[in-house]
């Protein structure tokens, strides 16, 4: 028998049964390892993903988020009502600058936006930021001349005029979500809407081996984790739907670190980065 507290069954605060959940990204890792384990908690889960996954959902819309045309069109098509989001589409600094800056941000803005009138009180947002994203407050002025952009489509001309901010997409495009979370979170927690992220570390996907591939996988492969190991997309899933449920009720404008210890070895010094191993330049501190 699950265990009480205070009345309130403690299993029950961790499902979503009558929930109606938008996955964003469940082709494949982190977004379908939290689409199953929502639905095996309860939830009615909806997906958007640019590849159809291999999942029995509610519904499914396939969308390029890099075409404002079709992220209309899959937000259309999406539950009037929503309790809970989760942001999980991402592409690596192996695709141009411009798609990174598209998928990882603009639409993810654009979604958050328009989803967000469609939660009530009670409800609940988090999106895959990344340990690259944590010295967004070097670059305050440059992000907040992006984030004052009206759209997806003035957002993306302003990318395509800052390509030096931009470079590979990726770091900046983190830095800038982690940046929105902070702020947008305050506007949302004035209707009861919680707003967080998860910075994973190291995790089986398929866009770490993306990364791998671009940076050399035996020099990538070089930096010894403090755990030793690659997360799994499982064990990122269970921090997403954490952040969601209603055993967080009291956690909003957080970002969760999910990386086997990979921030307090930077911190402390105890995790060492080979010097001919490209990281973000926040790994190197």
């Amino acid at each position: 028998m699950a265990p009480v507290y205070k009345g309130v069954t403690m299993r029950d605060l961790y499902r979503y049964d009558g929930k109606t959940a938008l996955v964003v990204g469940c082709y494949s890792g982190m977004g379908r390892a939290v689409a199953e384990l929502v639905q095996s908690l309860g939830a009615e889960v909806h997906g958007i993903d640019h590849r159809v996954p291999d999942l029995d959902l509610s519904s499914f819309t396939t969308c390029d988020l890099r075409d404002q045309a079709q992220v209309d069109a899959a937000l259309a098509a999406a539950p009037a009502r929503v309790d809970t989001l989760f942001y999980c589409a991402g592409l690596s600094q192996a695709h141009p600058p411009l798609d990174v800056m598209s998928v990882n941000l603009l639409a993810m803005r654009h979604v958050i936006d328009t989803i967000a009138t469609r939660i009530g009180t009670g409800g609940s947002i988090v999106s895959i930021c990344s340990f690259a994203g944590m010295r967004y407050a070097e670059r305050v002025a440059e992000i907040t001349d992006l984030l004052a952009t009206g759209g997806y489509a003035e957002g993306r001309a302003w990318c395509e005029a800052h390509p030096e901010v931009v470079g590979d997409g990726y770091q900046f495009s983190k830095e800038v979500m982690m940046t929105f979370m902070l702020h947008r979170s305050m506007d949302l927690v004035e209707r009861g809407v919680r707003y967080n992220c998860t910075s994973p570390g190291r995790t089986e996907t398929a866009l770490i081996h993306e990364v791998e591939q671009t940076i050399g996988v035996e020099l990538y492969r070089s930096l010894k984790l403090p755990m030793d190991r690659y997360g799994t997309a499982e064990e990122q899933a269970w921090a997403l739907a954490f952040l969601n449920s209603d055993a967080a009720s009291y956690i909003t404008g957080t970002n969760l670190f999910v990386d086997g210890g990979m921030l307090a070895g930077t911190i402390t010094g105890r995790m060492k980065v080979p010097t001919n191993l490209t990281l973000p330049s926040h790994a190197k501190d």
